[in-house]
C-alpha cells in the first residue's frame, strides 16, 4: 500500500484514487521566462519519482504539467527582450525559446517528458475566461476597473474555507487589491484573475457583464482553469514545491471550488521542500545560484544530480554542494562497474540472490511516503551482495532494472558490453601475466587504460571496468 504525506490532513495517509487503477495529478510546471535552477528541477525530480512509485504500485498515471507562458515576468521580458515586434509574438518567441530548454533539461535528469501531458497557459485562454465568469456569476468574484478580482470575503461567507493548506490568521487580511502576480506572503489580498491590459502588453479580448476587458489572466487562475479542463474536480493529485503552498495553491483552490458545491480541489497535496545550496537559500545575489548547464559543465552527469536530489526525502530540505555532487556522482560510478559485472566471463551462472526479494524490500521501503533515503540503503545492501560476483546475469539485470523503474536512473543503459578487439586485449594481458610477461602486461594495461578501460585483477580472474 502506497502511502504519502496529504498537506491538506496535514498527515500521513494511505493513497487511494478516485478511480481505482487511475490517477489523476497536476504538477505546478516552470514560469518560461528564464532557465530552469536546479531548485526548479529537484521539484519535477521527485513529481516524476511520485509517478514511478504510483505505477509500480499497479496505476495508470495520467500527468498534467502546465507552462506558465503568460504572467507579469514573462511579459516584462518579452517586451524588453523583443521590443520590434508585436507583444503577442514577443512572448511566443521568448518562451517557446525557453520551453525547449526546460525540455531538454527535465530530459537529461531523466524525466520522462513522454508521461506528461504538458499545457500552455495561452492555449486555454477561454478555459480560464469562462471559469473567471463562472465566478463573477457565483458572487465570489467582481469587476474593478483595472480587472477582475477575486473575494476572498465573499468565499469565506460562501461558507468554504480560505486556508486549507495552512492557517491563515485573519489578523493579516488586507482589505486592498493586488495585481501583482507573486506578493507578501504574510498577507491576504483580494488577487487578480484578470488584467486590464497596460500599454505595450500582450492582450486578449474578454465580454463579461457587458464589459470587454482586454488584458490578460492573473497567475493563480491559469491553474485552476487547466487542471480542470484536464480532470475536472476533484482530482486526485497535485503536487508542486512548498514554496507554492501559499498563495499560488491556496488560490487555487479557492478559485477552483468557489463557484462550486464541493469544496475540494484536489483529494491529496503533495509538496516538496526546498533545496539549499551549501545551506542557505538559493539566489543570483548571493552568488550560489545553479543551472543543470553549470554542473554538466563542471563535467559531473546530470544522473548525479537526480541522485543528489533522492538521498533526501521529499519533505526534507535537501543540500547542494560540490562536495555532495561529487559523492553522488562516485557512488553513481560504483553502481555502473557493478553493472558491468553482468559481461565479465567470470560471473556465476546461478545465484542464491533473489531478485523478487530485493523488488519487495524495495518497494516496502519506497511506498512508505515516498521514502527514497531508505531506498537507496536498501539497494546499497543489495548491492554488497553481488561484489563478488555470486550474482547471475539475470539477476543482476533484474536488480538494476528496478533501480532504473523507482530512481529513473537508467545503469543498463549506460553500462553496454565492450567491443570484440578490447576483450581480446584484456585475454592477451591475462596470458601475459601468466607467462609473467610483464612488461607486455604492463603495456596492454596502458593501452586498455586509453580506451577508458581499467583493469582489477582477483581470485576469479581479470576484471574490467569503466574508468
Amino acid at each position: 500500500m502506497i502511502k504519502l504525506y496529504n498537506t491538506l490532513s496535514r498527515k500521513i495517509e494511505p493513497f487511494k484514487p478516485l478511480v481505482d487503477g487511475k490517477v489523476n495529478m497536476y504538477s505546478c510546471g516552470p514560469t518560461v521566462y528564464d532557465h530552469a535552477h536546479i531548485g526548479n528541477l529537484s521539484s519535477y525530480i521527485y513529481a516524476d519519482t511520485l509517478r514511478r512509485i504510483l505505477e509500480l504500485g499497479g496505476m495508470q498515471v495520467r500527468q498534467v504539467m502546465n507552462y506558465t507562458d503568460v504572467d507579469d515576468k514573462t511579459v516584462g521580458k518579452s517586451t524588453t527582450a523583443y521590443p520590434n515586434l508585436p507583444p503577442k509574438e514577443a512572448l511566443r518567441k521568448l518562451t517557446d525559446g525557453y520551453i525547449e530548454q526546460f525540455l531538454n533539461d527535465i530530459k537529461l535528469v531523466s524525466i520522462d517528458v513522454d508521461a506528461i501531458d504538458f499545457v500552455r497557459a495561452t492555449d486555454s485562454i477561454e478555459d480560464i475566461k469562462n471559469l473567471i465568469i463562472q465566478l463573477v456569476s457565483s458572487g465570489v468574484a467582481y469587476i474593478s476597473d483595472d480587472g477582475v478580482y477575486f473575494s476572498i470575503e465573499a468565499y469565506k461567507k460562501s461558507g468554504k474555507t480560505y486556508g486549507q493548506l495552512l492557517k491563515i490568521s485573519d489578523s493579516n487580511t488586507s482589505q486592498a487589491r493586488i495585481d501583482n502576480d507573486e506578493y507578501d506572503k504574510e498577507s491576504i489580498h483580494d488577487f487578480a484573475l484578470w488584467k486590464k491590459q497596460k500599454e505595450g502588453e500582450p492582450a486578449w479580448d474578454f465580454e463579461i457583464d457587458g464589459h470587454n476587458i482586454k488584458g490578460r489572466p492573473g497567475w493563480h487562475i491559469e491553474c485552476s482553469a487547466m487542471s480542470e479542463k484536464a480532470f475536472g474536480l476533484p482530482f486526485d493529485i497535485h503536487t508542486g514545491g512548498i514554496d507554492l503552498i501559499f498563495p499560488h495553491h491556496e488560490n487555487e483552490i479557492a478559485q477552483s471550488t468557489g463557484a462550486k458545491d464541493n469544496p475540494v480541489m484536489a483529494n491529496y497535496f503533495v509538496h516538496s521542500s526546498h533545496l539549499l545550496v551549501d545551506g542557505k537559500k538559493m539566489a543570483k545575489s548571493a552568488n550560489n545560484f545553479y543551472t543543470l548547464d553549470d554542473i554538466i559543465n563542471k563535467g559531473y552527469d546530470p544522473s548525479a544530480f537526480r541522485l543528489l536530489v533522492l538521498q533526501s526525502h521529499y519533505r526534507n530540505e535537501s543540500n547542494f554542494s560540490w562536495e555532495n555532487l561529487e559523492s553522488a556522482q562516485n557512488r553513481l560510478k560504483r553502481w555502473k562497474n557493478i553493472a558491468e559485472l553482468r559481461w565479465q566471463e567470470h560471473i556465476a551462472s546461478d545465484s542464491k540472490i533473489n531478485s523478487d526479494d530485493f523488488k519487495k524490500a524495495l518497494n516496502s521501503a519506497i511506498f512508505k511516503d515516498l521514502d527514497t533515503p531508505s531506498s537507496l540503503l536498501v539497494v546499497e545492501e543489495w548491492l554488497e551482495k553481488t561484489e563478488n560476483l555470486s550474482l547471475c546475469k539475470p539477476c543482476l539485470e533484474n536488480i538494476f532494472y528496478e533501480i532504473s523503474s523507482i530512481f529513473g536512473i537508467d545503469i543498463l543503459t549506460a553500462t553496454p558490453d565492450i567491443d570484440s578487439r578490447t576483450l581480446q586485449l584484456i585475454k592477451d594481458r591475462f596470458k601475459a601475466r601468466e607467462s609473467k610477461d610483464w612488461t607486455k602486461s604492463d603495456e596492454l594495461r596502458d593501452e586498455l587504460a586509453e580506451q577508458g578501460i581499467g583493469i582489477r585483477d582477483t581470485d576469479h580472474g581479470s576484471i574490467w571496468y569503466r574508468i
